[in-house]
């Protein structure tokens, strides 16, 4: 029987100089790496880029020695075929590598240029957002373009990707027809990066739910509810149904405080009261503290206090601490503001009839 490998070919010193090809491949990519990490250090570069590349970069390398150091083997042709697909598929494989790990490396550094942490956070969470999405799509395109690139060179795979072209039409349409969903998020993705409805940390209402966009993926959206439960919704919910974002512009947010209180009461003192608990309140932003009355029911007047705060959240504490204030205010300085129910009782009527008849009229 045929052997696969001619071995008059294989001496010790063809073996030894495989052996010697690889060690000075890590050598070489380590003397390089500590070269460029030194220069990175003395330009004070980034230190993100070099430690992403190193491991598939001195895979590269060593699989170039290895090619290099089997010139002087002579195989069959069965192996010298399996060689050359493999080495290939493993290069383009290694390439691919390479490439997440940089872009990986590159969005790690736009977004630490970009701070979210801020106040004033609009525009690093625009950048976030469209970082992120732009990061998603390009590692979806690259992924099929690479697994695409190593079944092209398996022969067999080319040779059925041939055949099946007659049917390619009728075949697209059948997946195009399954993965509507999928490829719907995924245009929706793309749209959603530039036209910009949400970005990272906006403060939306959603399904009736008050949350913050924690996380934005290639075909749907993380959001953190106000009691930390998330909701997963495609992105394709949001270019195609209302929803409330209260940060589009600016995070800048007015609150509101209802009162209800005594027809009779003095608004003017109590309006005064409220500028005053405001403008006291350390999260009150200066911009708006006003109180109105909105609606005169039978029993009750309704006032609606206008207060503005940095973001949703400092607005939300705001309106408890200024609500929890002005019902101590009523409470101790003015009660006959409270709102009372009252009765009226005719002269030719006694108390213990009207008793009597707000009795049955319970019962």
């Amino acid at each position: 029987m045929q052997s696969d490998i001619s071995l008059h070919h294989v001496t010790p010193i063809a073996a030894i100089f495989i052996a010697i090809s690889v060690t000075v491949a890590f050598l070489l990519h380590w003397l390089a790496y500590w070269i460029a990490n030194r220069i990175a250090r003395r330009m004070k570069l980034d230190p993100v880029i070099l430690p992403a590349i190193y491991h598939p970069t001195r895979w590269i390398v060593v699989l170039m020695a290895l090619a290099a150091g089997i010139q002087p083997l002579t195989f069959s042709d069965r192996i010298e075929a399996m060689w050359a697909i493999g080495s290939k598929m493993l290069f383009t494989l290694l390439v691919g590598w390479l490439i997440f790990a940089s872009m990986r490396a590159f969005r790690t550094i736009l977004e630490r240029r970009s701070d979210i942490t801020v106040e004033d956070n609009l525009k690093a969470r625009r950048q976030h957002t469209r970082i992120r999405i732009l990061y998603r799509v390009a590692q979806f395109i690259i992924g099929f373009l690479i697994i695409s690139l190593m079944l092209i060179m398996i022969p067999g795979v080319r040779t059925v990707g041939v055949t099946l072209m007659a049917s390619a039409g009728l075949a697209g349409l059948a997946v195009g027809a399954a993965a509507q969903p999928a490829l719907k998020n995924l245009i929706a993705g793309i749209q959603m990066a530039f036209s910009e409805p949400i970005r990272l940390d906006d403060v939306v209402i959603i399904e009736g739910e008050w949350g913050r966009i924690e996380d934005i993926k290639l075909t749907y959206v993380v959001v953190r509810i106000w009691d930390d439960r998330r909701m997963v919704v495609p992105v394709s919910y949001f270019l195609e149904k209302p929803f409330q974002n209260w940060t589009t512009k600016t995070s800048d947010l007015l609150g509101t405080v209802f009162l209800y209180v005594d027809p009779a009461a003095d608004v003017e003192r109590i309006r005064a009261h409220f500028v005053e608990v405001v403008k006291a309140n350390s999260r009150w932003d200066g911009r708006v503290a006003i109180l109105q009355v909105t609606d005169h029911k039978a029993d009750a007047l309704e006032l609606r206090g206008l207060l503005s705060a940095r973001n949703a959240g400092i607005a939300f504490d705001l309106r408890c601490e200024v609500r929890e204030a002005m019902m101590t205010f009523l409470r101790t300085e003015m009660p006959e503001a409270l709102v009372r129910s009252r009765q009226r009782v005719e002269a030719d009527q006694s108390v213990e009839q009207l008793f009597t008849r707000r009795s049955a009229v319970a019962g």
